[in-house]
């Protein structure tokens, strides 16, 4: 067992491979392996999709009720994507942290939520977690929704037909976590310069040991800047499901990546892909892995961190050339 594999409870095989499907952009079977894998079969993508029908029909208002600013429906999608983010992120942590459901198996970091910790609000990682993610989390999703729905109602911004655009509208749901991707990675990047860090993604980063709650705990700042994602919407053609489905991938899929378990477990099968050690190592070591393992970025400009020792070595050097 290497140094760097004793860091840890659980890790995937060393050094970590390149999954993403740009990888692979020339060979058609693996590009159509990643499309079964993701759109065809019970994958994360597929149930946030069946989510956002729900919410799209069930929860959400009209979209012709949300040609003027009411409280009304404004407050009906608030309350919706307050239970939206409490249910999701409440049921994993219930079940992972609190039923102790998988025990620790496929876990990443070993050790605990952190408690007594003078660094979180109410010295409690947990309740520090929710209170951001429930508060600034919530309001600022529901501000980007309420807006962008607002603009569709009145024919400020294009908007897609199912029946008209059918393609349009499936191809819709394959490229928004592209472009949550790119959108997170140059975010992300920009948010860990030193004024940035120091005055804003610090908070975030207090979650070394991270928990469904830790997806979505931020600065309002921070929030602000990673639910701006939605403003493609703004640009261009959508369906109001898409933007919704963009809203639970913003939110209660950040809890999912973040549960600190690489899989969930049923009956000793990997049924459902949540978090990454890729992202894990960006919340232990900080300067590495800003993106997600989906897309190129990291691995083109020199951030990727495999998971090796020399990997921790070089983004430990690059830390303290940035801070110096």
């Amino acid at each position: 067992m290497t140094q760097e594999s004793k860091q840890w409870h659980y890790h995937p095989e060393l050094p970590l491979q390149d999954p993403s499907v740009f990888a692979k952009i020339k060979n058609p079977k693996a590009i159509l392996k990643w499309f079964v894998s993701n759109w065809l079969s019970l994958s994360e993508f597929v149930l946030l999709v069946i989510l956002s029908l729900a919410l799209w029909l069930l929860c959400y208002p009209d979209i012709e009720e949300t040609q003027s600013a009411a409280a009304g429906w404004i407050l009906q999608s608030l309350v919706t994507n307050f239970f939206l983010v409490l249910c999701v992120a409440g049921a994993l942590h219930s079940y992972f942290y609190i039923r102790n459901g998988q025990q620790k198996n496929l876990k990443f970091d070993g050790r605990d939520q952190t408690r007594n910790n003078r660094s979180f609000l109410f010295s409690d990682q947990v309740k520090d977690n929710m209170f951001w993610s429930l508060s600034s989390g919530v309001l600022h999703l529901t501000l980007f929704q309420c807006f962008t729905f607002w603009l569709m109602a009145n024919g400020h911004v294009p908007v897609i037909s199912i029946r008209q655009d059918p393609i349009l509208f499936l191809l819709g749901f394959i490229l928004l976590p592209i472009w949550s991707a790119l959108h997170f990675y140059w975010i992300h990047r920009f948010l860990h310069m030193p004024f940035m860090y120091k005055r804003f993604h610090s908070l975030h980063h207090k979650n070394i040991n991270i928990g469904p709650w830790s997806g979505l705990a931020m600065h309002p700042v921070e929030h602000f800047l990673y639910i701006s994602s939605l403003c493609i919407h703004w640009l261009v053609g959508a369906h109001p499901m898409h933007v919704i489905f963009h809203v639970v991938w913003l939110g209660p899929g950040a809890a999912m990546s973040h549960t600190g378990y690489e899989s969930l477990l049923i009956k000793d099968k990997r049924k459902l892909a949540l978090g990454t050690f890729y992202h894990q190592l960006h919340h232990r070591f900080f300067e590495c892995n800003y993106g997600n393992q989906e897309m190129p970025w990291d691995r083109w400009f020199g951030t990727f961190h495999d998971g090796t020792e020399d990997a921790t070595k070089a983004t430990r050097k690059r830390k303290k050339a940035m801070y110096s």
